[in-house]
């Protein structure tokens, strides 16, 4: 069979293997989410995704199903699906969930994170910067996406990092519409500044940090959704 199905620039899906299908066209399609791979407003054929993992649209179905239950799609018709609009009361609620555990889970990584992990974010940062700097949208959500779960996953907790993966679901892929606006150079500061603070093992800077990038993009997303 022809590799086919959905694509954009910067987007491309590869088709799967029939392992464990349910669960990989979910984790395919939540990083998709995670990713910026779908921005708002546009609308994806149930069938193209069907199309591009080269199975049926019985397991993309029930991906989808899980997926809007979290609340990170919705269905725009009997066949596409979408990002659930985000309003002003919804975003100001992640953003006041995110603040306190995405800066836990910095804190946590602090303590525990070791010189390998800091040499992927190190990696990662030369990545945002390219991106940023290039205007590369996708290339820079991706590599955002990478590090910031890079550091929740040295925090050690399974829990907080399903939390955190949930809120993203939900939000992330409105990180699209930050670039305009310059927040990706301000992004890169407060990205900086959670790399050296890690490097010193300072739980509080860390978390000071991750709160201050969080905050940048409310300040920005709550007039754009509003």
């Amino acid at each position: 069979m022809a590799e086919a199905g959905y694509r954009r620039p910067g987007v491309e899906i590869l088709p799967l293997s029939k392992e464990t299908l349910q669960d990989r066209v979910y984790r395919q399609i939540a990083s998709l989410i995670l990713e910026g791979g779908i921005v708002p407003g546009e609308m994806v054929p149930v069938q193209s995704l069907a199309d591009a993992f080269g199975v049926s649209a019985m397991p993309v179905r029930e991906a989808l199903r899980r997926l809007t239950a979290a609340n990170a799609l919705t269905v725009v018709s009997g066949r596409s699906i979408g990002i659930p609009r985000l309003s002003r009361a919804k975003l100001t609620d992640l953003r006041n969930v995110r603040i306190e555990i995405e800066a836990l889970a910095g804190k946590w990584a602090a303590e525990r994170i070791e010189d390998s992990e800091l040499a992927t974010l190190r990696s990662l940062l030369k990545a945002l910067e390219k991106a940023n700097a290039s205007g590369d949208i996708k290339s820079y959500l991706r590599a955002n996406y990478a590090f910031h779960f890079s550091i929740y996953r040295a925090a050690g907790s399974e829990s907080i990092l399903n939390i955190i993966e949930n809120l993203w679901l939900q939000v992330s892929p409105y990180f699209n519409m930050l670039h305009d606006s310059g927040n990706y150079t301000k992004a890169n500061e407060h990205h900086q500044s959670m790399f050296t603070a890690l490097c010193a093992h300072d739980g509080e800077a860390v978390k000071t940090a991750i709160q201050a990038d969080i905050d940048a993009a409310y300040d920005v997303l709550v007039d754009l959704v509003s």
